[in-house]
């Protein structure tokens, strides 16, 4: 059955493709985050650790809203690592960097999932899909603070 929601297949389209972007750098930083939780050491471990796996925990659920969200608009959401890594701005971590170099790289990824929802906008503006604007708006204060906590735990050093 079509979908009639009051915006075109071809916009739909675009939005999907920004969107899919967007799941691909959330599920990147969530696998860069789980493998940090685990490979964590060092005199802040249990800080880190848990931290870690709070956010870890936090982006596993986003992974589904977003990816229930390109679903809604009418098209299949990518799930494979080939095109995660393919579409995501977020690059893996190979070894075990030390726990600041971590926390940089955790902060860089933050920032790059909200530089990707942002440049969204535009389309969504245009479109009116405010269902869209409000889960990237989510996502944008819950990244934000993150990369704020993470940057605090820098200061100083």
């Amino acid at each position: 059955m079509a979908i009639d929601i009051g915006i075109s297949e071809a916009d739909r389209k675009s939005i999907v493709d920004g969107l899919s972007h967007l799941l691909a750098d959330t599920y990147v930083l969530y696998l860069k985050t789980h493998n940090f939780h685990w490979n964590v050491t060092g005199p802040a471990f249990r800080t880190l650790h848990l931290m870690f796996e709070e956010q870890y925990n936090e982006l596993a659920l986003a992974v589904d809203s977003i990816a229930e969200r390109i679903r809604a608009l009418g098209f299949p959401a990518p799930g494979t690592y080939t095109t995660y890594a393919r579409l995501s701005a977020i690059k893996e971590e190979e070894g075990v960097p030390p726990a600041n170099d971590m926390i940089k790289q955790l902060v860089e990824g933050q920032e790059a999932v909200v530089r990707t929802a942002r440049s969204l906008f535009p389309l969504l503006d245009k479109v009116s899909d405010e269902p869209t604007a409000d889960l990237l708006t989510q996502r944008m204060q819950i990244h934000e603070k993150t990369a704020w906590m993470l940057r605090s735990l820098l200061e100083n050093q």
